[in-house]
């Protein structure tokens, strides 16, 4: 198998998710450090559209978003599971939730007035402008939560993790699984790059002892390798072997088919390319690109949308 390659950078939480996931898990991997905001022309190149931080490629094979790519790594690497047999389903129905559901309003309350500073640093204003504009366009214009509603919304969200944690270290357990990592990686958002608004966590020492037993999990080892040798990695090897999984076909859309896939929520820039696998779990497209050579990149079912390229 070919070395794992996390295109990531350092303060993206859901890339966070994903080191977490590879330090649980024990694994070794490449880093490639991407922009925080567009253009990401080595991004594009790879993924051919898709640009939501983090992705992960394996040869000529690239995996859009944390989901798929935590199915990934389960798959190579089933020891210390993300997804414990007698609660798979509701692992994921609360990673879900995790992953959706409490981001949006805990960002938006780890960008008050002094977070955002923090967020910002020492970045020169145009930097700053040019970062808040493309936050928007990701959003498709919708305007971020007020700080007052997104308070009330976090504060209640720490308190229903901190009724799940009275009983057991974990979420669902004596051992994490999905829904810690997805759970846990805004609130460590809170914890590590906006300590000026992480008094909110005080209230609730359950899950700050809680991210501390995620975070002590570390991220693995890894190794920095630059976006051009992840290219020619990518060049220099071919797509794997497509599994044996049965051809879903809810679309209408036939394998073979010009498509375009592209996130139904923030970050919609679309992916264009050959269907070439629709599993009851994923879709996959085959594109060729001349730096990057022939890829497949794959996307979870959840959370995106398959379209016909119409002539």
């Amino acid at each position: 198998m070919s070395d794992l390659i996390l295109h990531h950078y350092p303060t993206s939480p859901f890339a966070e998710k994903i080191r977490m996931v590879l330090g649980y898990k024990q694994l070794s991997w490449q880093s490639v450090i991407i922009p925080m905001m567009m253009p990401k022309p080595d991004v594009v190149s790879l993924t051919g559209g898709y640009r939501r931080t983090p992705f992960l490629q394996i040869g000529a094979d690239i995996y859009c978003d944390t989901a798929l790519i935590c199915d990934v790594l389960e798959h190579i690497q089933p020891a210390r599971t993300l997804y414990p047999a007698e609660h798979k389903g509701l692992a994921r129905i609360v990673a879900q939730w995790g992953d959706s559901l409490t981001f949006s309003p805990i960002m938006a309350f780890n960008f008050k007035p002094s977070g955002a500073a923090e967020i910002m640093g020492s970045n020169p204003p145009e930097w700053v402008t040019a970062f808040v504009q493309d936050r928007q366009a990701m959003r498709g214009g919708a305007p971020r939560m007020s700080s007052s509603d997104a308070a009330a919304t976090y504060k209640s969200y720490l308190r229903r993790l901190s009724d799940m944690l009275a009983h057991h270290p974990f979420l669902l357990g004596d051992a994490p699984c999905i829904a810690d990592f997805s759970a846990a990686h805004p609130i460590w958002f809170t914890q590590c790059r906006t300590p000026s608004v992480a008094g909110v966590l005080d209230a609730t020492p359950l899950v700050k002892a809680w991210l501390d037993r995620i975070m002590a999990f570390g991220h693995g080892q890894s190794t920095e390798i630059s976006s051009t040798e992840a290219l020619a990695i990518s060049h220099n090897n071919t797509p794997a072997a497509l599994g044996d999984e049965p051809f879903q076909d809810d679309h209408g859309i036939a394998l073979g088919s010009e498509v375009v896939i592209a996130a139904d929520t923030f970050g919609t820039e679309p992916t264009t390319g050959q269907l070439v696998a629709a599993t009851r779990t994923r879709l996959t497209l085959r594109r060729r690109d001349e730096r990057a050579g022939t890829v497949h990149v794959h996307f979870p079912r959840i959370g995106f949308t398959l379209k016909k390229v119409t002539p």
